[in-house]
């Protein structure tokens, strides 16, 4: 159901959390209240507030966005514990990320919380029961403190406990809040009482259906509102039975949420998905909840007794925790499965002399197998990074007792350094190499991303490393790793040099860095080959051989390279203007945007983005090579890649349910007119504000095909017409902290799981944003009905270049996009030194409408072109030529 609304509730903790007609349904912990959980009442009653407080932060990592607290008990002091608890939480910045719902049937109480509490929160709850002059003066006052409330269904006749009286109570209540409060309507949430049902009493039949038609009605008829409840109450009749409890609270929100209901007190731990409720459960409780037939509770009553006292059977397959303790290490390892790792571990450590042997026996043994199955192509990148998070979850209990014997671990075969090199911070492909390498027992120093040179320096002398692996995504990163080499070279040094990333390449590692550094410098392509090349590198009977085949092989294809380069030919910057790609502009429609200036994209939903994502390059990342949704097919790696992409669903949608990953946007769309052959100048009512800089290509082509720059789509001010442009930068915001957080459980495949879907996030944003540009804010396409299969082949009109990419590689003009957009000010994309973005799950470029605008490749170009260059940017040519030399064709 499609809730239609003006204003939209905004609450906060640290964080903002706002609700609107694409907000998912928000998840009320309900864990801090002493009224609901004996646990909590304990430590309160026992002022272990530390103790409460993991609970707090319990139902937050468990995807609470809003936690409850109430302190309502006759023998704790209320007022005094709501006060002390809020101060605590406000410490934590991990707890108070999340609004807070201050729970109580006291004013006082409500009250007291209300003074210490941080950010916009919600009160929890006010009614009529006591009449309107009371309920008149509770809303004032939290209307004073900026709060939300929650309205209990409740006036001076007693609780509504039909539909007719829900709606009744409501539109009173909205009447006067409104009307006579001046109450925000977007800051009322109404409670409309869940109750249980199959009770047996013929009056409580209707006690879920009520509580479904009346959510449809209040928030049909009564603009801007919120509806909430505490789902548990309608399972309540089956208490013991956590099966059907979990189905009956799956089937409840199914419906309510259709309906409108948009926030609720529920323990996720007591939910099912719907669609796996077993056929023969869902009817039965549906026919309950829908009041579908007369002896609908009398059958569930019957059919619960068959799935009493245990979960309801998912159809897995545990057979294999029958074989002995090696073989069930051994299965955990290679599939990947860490839910019984601790137990077979600690099996294993009580049958052995010392708890090393598990480490060197048990697991070792299992790995072994992992690595003959990878090594033959019969296991694969992402189930190798599975087997290394059960790894290091078995060491991570083993070491204690470890160290208690005082033992040492098995020695690891070398020690490997691995770094994203100064201003990059992309680290996904770094991530994966390093698992692959611990599994195969190298110990690694994992620098993390922009690192200095000279912390590289300094950790390769202080670790005494074997081995140093570099990782790059962003041109300028390639100049880094050359600085490297050289300072390798000038300080003796004698290990190996690996070269990895989205941008290096064999050519640019044998033609720019293996010349600097006479010791072994390697291109590694893919993470699958990262073993077998370490391994050879450091084999101390055969690594000679392999270095001097190595530099042989690299010093060839660096001459037939050179060689190659040196059979183009390339013209005059003077040449290739005179060879423009040339538009009509007389007959040549020009579009005005509709919406001129710098917007700031707000409220959108994750879950907008995803029928956006092209996931071919989200299995590239995991070495999985083929085109979506072919690859789910594939002979070779169909299956394992079915298994990620179902994987990755359910990642998706609990990140979108804990709304743990933000979407960021601006934009900014303006009055444009190219000059002196290769500029864009960018104005406002006819004023200059900035000018982007564009390269041309300079490749000699035969007779009639242009040489091509950015700037020959928009009109030249000799036009005398008017042209427009756009530039824009997309981001999502929250994934390296999501990412650290499964690395910290020893979870390195969930860690790279989430950088790998942010990423898809941010290109799917792009490609969001782009269509309402092109539909709705420029409006140069409204017509536009294109599938995503059509938009990942760039079938629309118009383009989306972008500063580092093939048509424009100069990553300086990121700097002008950043200025004329205030993209750190406004969103809080950032820009390193080497204008790489972050949070590194960003895109940002430019906007071109005119229908001739094309992508293409600026290739080479020659020393004209970057003195001209750094005169129009007004640099010098030493800097000119630093960030664009991978494109300077005699270097």
């Amino acid at each position: 159901m499609k809730i239609k609304q003006t204003k939209y509730m905004r609450l906060s903790g640290l964080e903002p959390l706002i609700l609107n007609e694409n907000s998912n349904f928000i998840n009320v912990g309900e864990r801090t209240n002493v009224a609901g959980s004996r646990m909590f009442l304990r430590l309160i009653k026992e002022e272990k507030f530390d103790e409460a407080l993991a609970v707090a932060r319990h139902q937050v990592d468990g995807g609470a966005q809003i936690i409850d607290i109430n302190m309502d008990d006759g023998l704790i002091d209320g007022k005094e514990s709501m006060v002390r608890f809020l101060n605590l939480i406000a410490a934590e910045p991990d707890i108070s990320r999340v609004p807070i719902m201050i729970d109580s049937s006291k004013w006082e109480i409500i009250e007291a919380g209300l003074k210490v509490v941080q950010g916009k929160c919600v009160v929890n709850s006010i009614s009529l029961k006591e009449g309107e002059e009371k309920f008149i003066w509770e809303a004032k006052q939290i209307k004073r403190y900026g709060a939300a409330v929650v309205i209990m269904a409740f006036d001076e006749v007693g609780q509504a406990d039909n539909y007719e009286r829900r709606i009744e109570i409501c539109k009173r209540s909205y009447d006067i809040l409104v009307n006579k409060v001046g109450f925000p309507s977007e800051d009322i949430i109404f409670d409309l009482n869940i109750f249980p049902v199959a009770t047996g009493m013929e009056e409580h039949r209707r006690n879920a259906i009520d509580f479904i038609e009346a959510t449809r009605w209040v928030r049909q008829n009564l603009p801007n509102v919120s509806v909430s409840g505490g789902v548990s109450n309608v399972s309540f009749s089956f208490r013991g039975n956590d099966g059907v409890r979990e189905a009956m609270h799956s089937v409840f929100l199914y419906y309510a949420i259709q309906a409108g209901m948009n926030m609720g007190i529920v323990n996720p731990s007591l939910l099912e998905v719907y669609d796996d409720i077993p056929k023969d459960l869902l009817e039965h409780v549906e026919d309950v909840i829908l009041d579908k037939r007369d002896d609908a509770t009398e059958r569930l009553l019957d059919f619960a007794e068959t799935v009493k006292g245990s979960k309801v059977e998912k159809g897995v397959d545990l057979s294999w925790r029958e074989n002995p303790v090696q073989e069930r290490i051994t299965h955990a390892l290679v599939k990947g499965i860490d839910a019984f790792i601790i137990e077979d571990v600690e099996e294993a450590r009580l049958q052995a002399e010392k708890p090393i042997d598990v480490i060197e026996g048990h697991l070792m043994i299992g790995m072994n197998v992992v690595g003959d199955l990878f090594g033959a192509g019969k296991m694969f990148l992402p189930q190798v990074v599975k087997s290394a998070r059960v790894m290091k979850k078995a060491v991570a209990y083993l070491n204690p007792f470890i160290e208690a014997e005082k033992g040492d671990l098995q020695e690891p075969v070398g020690k490997v350094l691995m770094a994203t090199v100064k201003g990059d911070v992309h680290d996904i492909g770094k991530n994966i190499v390093s698992v692959v390498l611990a599994c195969n027992n190298y110990a690694i120093v994992d620098l993390g991303v922009m690192v200095p040179p000279e912390k590289i320096i300094e950790t390769a002398k202080n670790e005494n490393v074997d081995a140093i692996g570099l990782s790059g995504l962003i041109t300028p990163s390639l100049d880094e790793m050359v600085y490297l080499a050289k300072e390798m070279e000038r300080q003796n040094f004698t290990v190996p040099l690996l070269i990895g990333g989205a941008t290096t390449s064999k050519a640019h590692t044998a033609v720019k860095i293996d010349p600097q550094y006479k010791n072994a410098v390697v291109h590694v392509n893919d993470a699958s080959r990262a073993v077998t090349v370490v391994g050879d590198l450091l084999n101390k009977k055969t690594s000679n051989e392999y270095v001097a085949n190595l530099k042989k092989e690299y010093d060839e294809f660096r001459t037939k390279f050179l060689k190659r380069g040196k059979e183009k030919s390339y013209i005059s910057l003077k040449e290739a203007r005179e060879r423009k790609f040339k538009i009509d502009w007389n007959t040549s429609e020009i579009v005005k945007p509709k919406e001129l200036g710098v917007q700031m994209l707000k409220q959108l939903s994750l879950k907008e983005l995803v029928p956006y994502i092209d996931w071919s390059p989200f299995f590239r990342s995991w070495d999985l090579h083929g085109k979506f949704p072919d690859i789910l097919t594939d002979e070779l790696v169909g299956e394992q890649a079915t298994i990620m992409y179902n994987e990755a669903q359910v990642m998706i949608e609990e990140i979108i349910a804990n709304q743990s990953l933000k979407p960021r946007a601006v934009f900014g769309l303006f009055e444009a007119n190219s000059i002196n052959d290769d500029d864009i100048l960018i104005q406002k009512n006819g004023k200059e504000i900035t000018v982007f800089r564009t390269l041309r290509q300079q490749l000699s082509k035969r007779e009639g095909i242009p040489n091509i720059a950015l700037a020959d789509f928009i009109a030249p001010k000799d036009t005398g017409k008017t042209d427009y442009m756009g530039a824009f930068c997309v981001a999502i915001f929250g994934a390296q902290e999501l990412a650290d957080s499964y690395r910290a459980k020893e979870d390195d495949y969930n860690g790279i799981m989430v950088q790998a879907i942010a990423d898809r996030f941010a290109e799917a944003f792009a490609e969001y944003l782009h269509k309402q540009i092109r539909t709705k804010h420029w409006g140069y396409d409204a017509g536009e009905t294109l599938a995503n299969d059509d938009l990942i082949k760039e079938s629309y009109k118009g383009i989306r270049p972008a500063p580092g990419y093939p048509a424009c590689p100069d990553h300086l003009e990121k700097e002008t996009i950043w200025e004329l957009l205030e993209v750190e000010k406004i969103i809080g994309v950032k820009l390193t030194e080497s204008l790489a973005m972050w949070p590194a799950a960003a895109v940002s470029g430019y906007y071109f409408a005119n229908p001739e605008a094309k992508y293409f490749g600026l290739g080479k170009i020659t020393d004209d072109q970057v003195t001209d260059y750094a005169t129009r940017k007004g640099i010098t040519k030493e800097k000119a030529r630093k960030w664009l030399h991978p494109t300077i064709a005699d270097e």
